[in-house]
């Protein structure tokens, strides 16, 4: 069964070219042109992937991303918008929406994007698929156990509710432990592509990581900020 995707942009033209390029990939293609009616039809029929304009009549872009998240509706979300504004990038991540990007774009890249968010979220699924067999591979940091197979995390034996950049951004920082790590190195490994300089993405994500691992955020004992480059993540000291 091919997967559902819902694009939900208020500009014809590009609703119209982005229907007809997924479906030419194998997707089912669901269109909606302002805000409620995309909130509407994402809740109504649970799509695979909702493709989101962030400029919306009756209701904008982040709003409706705010109000699915509310829901616990956790349906990947691609954002788009005109606007170069990195304030916005930033908002619409830290909403949870799963990717970003500016018009104007090519039908390719977008595609693209679909393609391997859906892949991170089926892996997901399948990882939280009940299974016998003990997983063996994992990382140990501290009091954190990260299982990268299961995308799974534990922080004192409590399993983290993560999204999936902010797992594999948590994944990459263990694959590196004890190296210094570059905001422009972190997102190359982990977006997979140049944001232009928008490295303020990976300080929300740091952000939210240590919200969930650090006793105290202000002085973490975990993914430590080396001022002037990037970060680190390391065994705590006052273990």
């Amino acid at each position: 069964m091919s997967k559902k995707i819902l694009v939900v942009d208020d500009e014809q033209s590009i609703a119209t070219l982005l229907k007809y390029n997924l479906e030419q990939s194998g997707y089912s293609v669901t269109t909606a042109h302002d805000g409620e009616e995309g909130r509407d039809k994402a809740i109504e029929q649970s799509p695979d992937l909702i493709i989101l304009d962030l400029m919306l009549p009756s209701m904008d872009g982040i709003e409706v991303c705010k109000e699915l998240r509310q829901r616990k509706i956790n349906i990947p979300i691609l954002m788009l918008t005109a606007k170069d504004d990195e304030f916005d990038k930033v908002l619409g991540l830290e909403l949870g929406a799963d990717d970003y990007m500016t018009k104007p774009f090519s039908p390719r890249e977008v595609v693209a994007r679909v393609k391997a968010i859906l892949r991170r979220s089926q892996a997901i699924q399948e990882a939280a698929e009940p299974s016998s067999i003990e997983p063996t591979d994992y990382k140990v940091v501290g009091e954190l156990k990260v299982y990268p197979e299961q995308y799974e995390a534990y922080f004192q034996g409590d399993l983290l509710e993560l999204t999936p950049k902010e797992f594999e951004l948590l994944l990459y920082l263990t694959d590196n432990k004890g190296r210094v790590l570059t905001r422009d190195q972190l997102l190359s490994a982990v977006w997979n592509y140049d944001f232009a300089g928008d490295t303020r993405i990976v300080d929300v994500h740091i952000s939210h990581l240590r919200e969930k691992i650090e006793s105290n955020t202000k002085k973490p004992t975990y993914i430590k900020t080396i001022r002037g480059l990037g970060y680190k993540l390391e065994e705590p000291k006052n273990r």
